[in-house]
């Protein structure tokens, strides 16, 4: 057992590792020290941009193209004679002469003597074109001399300047919601070109540990909120997995986009999060994983506070949108007011702190609209995350509730006692969730398939039987409480065969705990009249005990509610008396020692199930009869 846990934490710890480690590596390898994204004729997002120290003005690459170009208008490559003697006429071979005419060269100098000759282009011959002038055949008598024009081109490229101006410290460089021109973009590449030359590869190195380290951090502060508030989850793995995927989901999108392209950070959905946690788990888990991602997420974006308050809000909406997920179109209007909450608080943010209309980029809010469509489209990865993970959404289970489905509908047809107890007795539990904040909906649910196993055998159980017809009669009390017990286990092979989700399952386990089969017990310590021990085990289901408020609930509402049908009269005190005893009877038996139940829940349901009961079981008028006259 300890082998099997200490295997599932190293899993854990490898996974948010590795999340960690991909976060940081496809962070965008921009200057950490220059960390500003902008586009030719886009706005400037950022606030006032001013130099903090002076630095020369870099000509841009078409600029140093169009005067290396000016330079080298004049420029004639060196040749000298093949044999080291002039002659005539001057002849370059045919492949010689086609680069010179492509690289629109107009004159050659050739060297005799240390002297150099201009000679026009036109005037020198192909072997082909000197035959036809002079109809004698010539061979080649020039050949270039490379490094001699090489090294003349390299000396006129030198006197070209890289630089055209400086720009002095405290000069305005752009300002929030400035337009950037070709000018501007020149100022800020060479800002960063500045930057560049005065950070080194330590300071890169440190930069990169930074970044390792704020990510480690990020996600021990989560496992700290797990820890406190959520510990159950940190000894679940797939549930860890489940965060680790999510988050690192989102990060590897959000990262890539801005280290491989030029489009916008609002493009990627990070309300899938939130969202997609909160139809799983709870609202405060969904949004603190949610926050972890953006934290994880903000060293790759440029504009890191619009971006987290931008992000902080969508994550709010998201989780108080989808408090409860039983329809598909509350994903839709979820999304809507995402998209309102996008624009507005994108708005509002520029207009705060630019106070200029003109600042505000219309294209995010192109963004956001395609941003809102990739959230609906976050109903197609709840399915897979609940089929890969085996998790259970609540469509699923509002699904499941439907007693029009085959399996309940035979249930209802087979054991109808049975049925109509256990829809008596998701009414209580239900209600009893609600009231103590427990998951009303998985409870409901859970209840409908409780005693599904009595479809097997439904003659056994009493609410099934005729009057006066109980086959379990004729048996001893060992072999009757064998044949109760089992329909715990013929639950489980019911379920199963009908696929229903294990988290269901466990309620078909443990909604009678370690109890005895109380009335057939009672009639064997009766029949041995102390005469012989009867062994207690031979009347106990099996269990598992309930590990959950949810099943704890299941089990209190199953045992009243079959309670309530003995008893001989439906009056406060019997009703209170026996939900007590009831209920007081299990926790004496430790039924509830590995639920996370309060004496302030247990409370609280008792007094649920006794309004429920007296509700439900209130005397009705009696309608008198038309006497004759």
């Amino acid at each position: 057992m300890k082998i099997k846990s200490f295997t599932k934490n190293v899993v854990n710890i490898l996974a948010y590792v590795l999340l960690a480690a991909v976060t940081v590596y496809l962070y965008p390898r921009y200057d950490r020290s220059f960390p500003y994204r902008y586009e030719v004729g886009r706005p400037w997002s950022y606030d006032r941009l001013v130099a903090e120290f002076d630095f020369p003005i870099y000509k841009s690459d078409a600029q140093l193209n169009k005067e290396q170009i000016e330079v080298l208008r004049d420029f004639s490559p060196i040749y000298t004679y093949v044999n080291g003697e002039p002659q005539t006429p001057l002849v370059l071979s045919l492949s010689e002469r086609e680069v010179l005419v492509k690289e629109g060269v107009e004159h050659i100098s050739v060297v005799d003597n240390k002297v150099a000759t201009l000679y026009p282009l036109k005037d020198v011959y192909t072997p082909k074109s000197a035959y036809v002038a002079f109809e004698k055949d010539f061979t080649p008598n020039l050949v270039r001399d490379t490094a001699m024009t090489n090294q003349m081109r390299a000396s006129l490229l030198s006197g070209i300047s890289l630089t055209r101006g400086i720009v002095q410290a405290g000069e305005k460089i752009v300002d929030r919601g400035d337009i950037v021109t070709e000018e501007t973009a020149m100022l800020l590449q060479s800002l960063k070109i500045a930057y560049a030359e005065q950070q080194t590869k330590k300071q890169s190195a440190w930069s990169i540990a930074g970044e390792a380290l704020l990510a480690i951090l990020f996600i021990l502060l989560f496992g700290v909120y797990l820890y406190i508030f959520r510990p159950e989850f940190l000894k679940q793995q797939r549930t860890m997995l489940f965060f680790a995927i999510l988050s690192g989901l989102i990060l590897v999108l959000a990262c890539a986009l801005m280290r491989y392209t030029s489009l916008s950070i609002y493009i990627v959905p990070f309300a899938w999060v939130p969202i997609i946690t909160r139809v799983f788990y709870d609202s405060r888990t969904a949004f603190f994983l949610h926050l972890m991602t953006l934290l994880l997420a903000a060293p790759a974006v440029g504009n890191i506070g619009e971006f987290m308050v931008v992000q902080i809000a969508i994550g709010i909406v998201a989780v108080a949108g989808l408090k409860d997920m039983t329809k598909r179109a509350q994903l839709a209007q979820t999304a809507g007011l995402i998209l309102l909450t996008y624009a507005a608080t994108y708005t509002a943010y520029v207009l705060s702190t630019t106070g200029e209309w003109r600042s505000i980029d219309a294209w995010n809010y192109l963004y956001f609209g395609i941003n809102t469509i990739l959230i609906i489209c976050a109903y197609g990865l709840i399915y897979l995350f609940e089929k890969g993970f085996k998790l259970l959404s609540s469509i699923t289970l509002v699904e499941l509730t439907d007693i029009n489905s085959s399996l309940l509908l035979e249930f209802a047809q087979k054991a109808p006692g049975s049925f109509q107890h256990s829809m008596q007795v998701s009414t209580l539990a239900m209600e009893a969730a609600k009231r103590i904040g427990a998951k009303s909906l998985l409870v409901r649910t859970g209840a409908l398939y409780h005693d599904i196993g009595k479809l097997a055998h439904p003659e056994y159980f009493t609410e099934n039987q005729p009057e006066g017809q109980n086959p379990l009669l004729d048996m001893s009390p060992e072999e009757a409480a064998k044949v109760v017990i089992a329909h715990v286990e013929d639950g489980v092979r019911i379920a199963r065969q009908h696929r229903l989700p294990e988290i269901l399952i466990s309620f078909i386990t443990t909604h009678h705990g370690t109890s005895l089969t109380r009335y057939f017990y009672n009639t064997a310590v009766n029949n041995s009249k102390g005469k012989e021990q009867v062994n207690p085990e031979l009347f106990r289901y099996p269990g598992p005990k309930p590990n959950s408020k949810e099943t704890a609930i299941l089990m209190m509402a199953d045992a009243v509610e079959a309670r309530s049908r003995s008893l001989k009269e439906y009056t406060e005190n019997s009703v209170y008396a026996m939900v007590d005893d009831m209920i007081e009877q299990q926790i004496q038996e430790g039924q509830f020692a590995e639920t996370p139940l309060s004496f302030k829940d247990v409370e609280d349901i008792r007094q649920v199930f006794k309004e429920r009961l007296l509700a439900i079981n209130h005397h009705r008028i009696k309608y008198p009869s038309i006497k004759k006259a």
